[in-house]
């Protein structure tokens, strides 16, 4: 589906459902982590790359406080008021969009109500952030209805990730939110989430990102990711650090036996991750290959047998990937638990490798997987697609 046709999708949906044409259009990115699982709570480093799946939200405003919400992905949806803001366990989705309109208000900022309507290429539970691209696309919208509210990105990503944390009930790290929102058409961003800072690093020439789904869907409101984190909690604090991101690895080796052992396991791979997205970075910048395939055959064994966010689905994924023509190296992407994973594979061999890991993998599944080259997209804002009046 290319630009027009989604346009012309939204906006025969959009007059269906409120009988009027849209005059705001917003999208946010996906993205995926190229090297650094959850080393975002641990206030470490991540390299990440906004990608060209989008969230666009097309947009009406409305004068009498509601927001009327839609999506053509989901089921559901419907009105909420800007002078209560409570939670939707018919629609959970929209409680993305409702957790910004709560954060926005309790921080001041003054909101305007409106009909929109979602459409996303994101797949959705893939670990791609399509959570974040909704958040984002509707901060987006929620500035642009009030004339432009003068919130600088980094801001309007943690008031995304408050939303997430404390609205939704995700204790996940700002990775998603600040990515969708700073991403750089051609480069991966080398992010600092202790400082909110980023370096833009070129992706190395002839060499495609490609994404693959192993469409096992995950659910982050479990128990697994709030364990993760409350581990690396518990063994920075033994260790004496107030983050994990404070301990270098030789030190982390030297110190290792003070904690039990299933904290020195999860501290353990965070510790080297946090340094392995450093080494990538620089890998990328060389134009070294060799580093690729080594930094991220650790990642993944150490995200199996470490950090144990594996499942059988990745497991089949990470050996239909690494026996795939024209492969550089593959890892396990997002939280883990099912998902989408990452390769970086030689660019003209993009057709044969995307085919040898559908057929492998769905031989060893049963399950036939989406796999797709990514392109590195610039961040969330304002499409102009048409004459528009807000």
């Amino acid at each position: 589906m290319d630009v027009n046709q989604r346009k012309q999708l939204l906006e025969q949906e959009f007059y269906r459902r409120f009988g009027c044409s849209p005059v705001l259009w917003v999208q946010a990115p996906g993205r995926v982590d190229l090297m650094g699982s959850h080393t975002d709570y641990n206030q470490g480093y991540v390299l990440t790359m906004a990608i060209d799946r989008t969230t666009w939200l097309a947009a009406r405003p409305r004068d009498d406080r509601q927001v009327v919400i839609y999506s053509l992905n989901l089921e559901g949806g419907g009105p909420f008021s800007l002078d209560r803001i409570t939670p939707d366990t018919q629609s959970p989705w929209t409680n993305y969009i409702r957790g910004v309109a709560a954060v926005f208000a309790a921080a001041g900022y003054p909101l305007r109500g409106f009909d929109g309507l979602i459409h996303s290429t994101i797949p959705f539970g893939s670990g791609l952030s399509s959570s974040a691209a909704v958040e984002v696309a509707a901060a987006q919208v929620f500035t642009l209805l009030n004339g432009g509210l003068d919130i600088p990105p980094v801001q309007m990503a943690r008031l995304c990730q408050q939303a997430e944390n404390e609205f939704v009930g995700v204790n996940s790290g700002i990775l998603d939110q600040y990515s969708s929102l700073m991403g750089r058409e051609g480069h991966a961003l080398l992010l600092d989430c202790r400082h909110l800072t980023h370096q833009t690093i070129p992706l190395p020439e002839g060499v495609q990102v490609v994404i693959c789904d192993t469409r096992a869907k995950r659910e982050l409101t479990g128990s697994e990711y709030g364990e993760r984190r409350a581990q690396c909690e518990a063994g920075a604090a033994q260790l004496g650090v107030s983050a994990l991101r404070d301990l270098p690895v030789e030190t982390f080796y030297r110190r290792e036996a003070e904690l039990p052992d299933i904290l020195a396991r999860r501290c353990r791979f965070i510790v080297e991750e946090n340094q392995r997205v450093l080494d990538l970075a620089d890998a990328f910048t060389r134009g070294d290959l060799a580093a690729i395939d080594r930094l991220t055959a650790a990642s993944f064994i150490g995200a199996r047998h470490l950090y144990q966010i594996v499942s059988p689905e990745m497991e089949a994924m990470m050996q239909a990937m690494r026996t795939g023509p024209g492969v550089i190296g593959a890892r396990q992407a997002g939280a883990g638990f099912g998902g989408c994973m990452v390769a970086f594979v030689h660019r003209d061999a993009t057709a044969d490798f995307a085919a040898h890991v559908q057929s492998v993998y769905h031989r060893a599944t049963g399950v036939m997987p989406g796999v797709y080259p990514a392109q590195a997209a610039a961040g969330a804002g304002r499409l102009v697609l048409e004459a528009e009046n807000v």
